[in-house]
């Protein structure tokens, strides 16, 4: 694996160690839901949806 993509999925890991922590998310901590879920649990998702999402498309271009 090339050392940028390694950097990149490096840099991928410490923004969910920082977005995944409790005073990001107690931002999401508020009453309401979306699409009848709760915003905390829709936001968690949500980023851990994208984080599979970039991970893929960075080992993606790794493979080419």
């Amino acid at each position: 694996m090339k050392k940028r993509h390694e950097q990149k999925l490096v840099v991928l890991a410490l923004a969910l160690l920082l977005l995944f922590n409790v005073p990001f998310l107690l931002i999401f901590n508020v009453e309401g839901q979306v699409l009848g879920i709760p915003i905390i649990y829709f936001s968690i998702f949500t980023i851990w949806f994208a984080a599979i999402i970039i991970s893929y498309m960075i080992l993606k271009r790794h493979y080419e």
